[in-house]
């Protein structure tokens, strides 16, 4: 089941599930992955930025990839981001050990010119191994590294097993199409192009070129509607279910935020046990859920998916 250039569809990035001890709740585990069944992704993704897989330890980064691949019928990407190699490798041979379908490799943020960037990536895969497929984590909002067009293209280039880009960078439209140029051109191999960022610019991302999806919006539903709806080109009927989404979906994506606004709505929903965060923390005030159940009331009226009830 690993990725390939090729690889369509919604990925959902899945948060962890603790209780509100602190302590991993592995039941709301095995919630999420029938909950992500139910809204039809193609795939999962787990230990990303969301996941809070920082707050981990490495016994415990294994131990919830396990479970979600163990509970999953769908492809398991594993985040294994680390500052070193070392690491990088240890979570790598685990997880795919496991049966995971790939790996997801984030820049460190020291990183700051294109050689660097490109030879990071260079060790990372030698590291992981050239037989692992890994994705390539572009987010340059939170990790503070710019990847160009021709970086990634000569990140794909060198490295076989680099098959996907999830692409989160902002305003990025117009990377996606350089790209798909690079391709068309035959200067670059195909990459699976999957975009993150809450789903804020999938409407447009899918014209562009995309793939699909790899992030973790509390209605996964809205996000394999859009991607379903674009490749039947049904433009109109994309925009016009996207559009009723859209406050909540940049509500979701407040920096700092967001991780907090999406498991309270999972909680809601009767996915998560708790919405509870391991800490340090972001807590959600009494305001901005008064906030959040005032956008899911309003997008109730548009899809009745959104009516959880009080």
């Amino acid at each position: 089941m690993n990725i390939s250039r090729t690889t369509s569809g919604v990925f959902a990035i899945a948060p962890t599930p603790f209780n509100p001890d602190g302590s991993i709740d592995f039941e709301s585990i095995d919630a999420l992955v029938a909950f992500y069944k139910r809204a039809g992704v193609n795939g999962l993704t787990v230990l990303g930025q969301l996941g809070e897989a920082p707050k981990l330890t490495q016994d415990e980064a294994v131990a919830v990839a396990a479970r979600f691949i163990k509970a999953a019928d769908v492809p398991v990407i594993v985040g294994v981001s680390a500052p070193g190699y070392a690491a990088m490798k240890f979570l790598s041979d685990a997880v795919m050990a496991l049966g995971a379908a790939a790996v997801m490799i984030a820049p460190p943020a020291s990183l700051r010119t294109d050689d660097q960037i490109v030879n990071y990536y260079r060790g990372a895969s030698e590291a992981i191994g050239t037989s692992t497929p890994f994705a390539i984590q572009d987010y340059p909002l939170t990790f503070t590294v710019v990847m160009t067009p021709g970086v990634i293209r000569r990140i794909a280039v060198e490295n076989a097993n680099a098959v996907m880009l999830k692409h989160e960078d902002w305003p990025g439209l117009e990377k996606i199409s350089t790209l798909r140029g690079f391709e068309a051109d035959g200067s670059m191999p195909r990459l699976s192009i999957l975009c993150g960022n809450g789903g804020t610019f999938l409407d447009f991302e899918t014209e562009r070129g995309a793939d699909g999806a790899m992030t973790g919006y509390c209605f996964p539903e809205l996000l394999v509607d859009v991607v379903r709806l674009a490749a039947a080109g049904e433009r109109d009927a994309a925009h016009d279910i996207f559009d009723a989404h859209l406050p909540l979906i940049r509500y979701e994506q407040q920096p700092g935020a967001g991780l907090a606004v999406r498991k309270y709505v999972l909680e809601r929903r009767g996915v998560l046990a708790s919405a509870a965060q391991r800490s340090p923390a972001a807590a959600i005030s009494p305001t901005a859920i008064a906030e959040v159940d005032y956008l899911l009331a309003r997008l109730a009226a548009k899809d009745p998916r959104a009516a959880l009830g009080s």
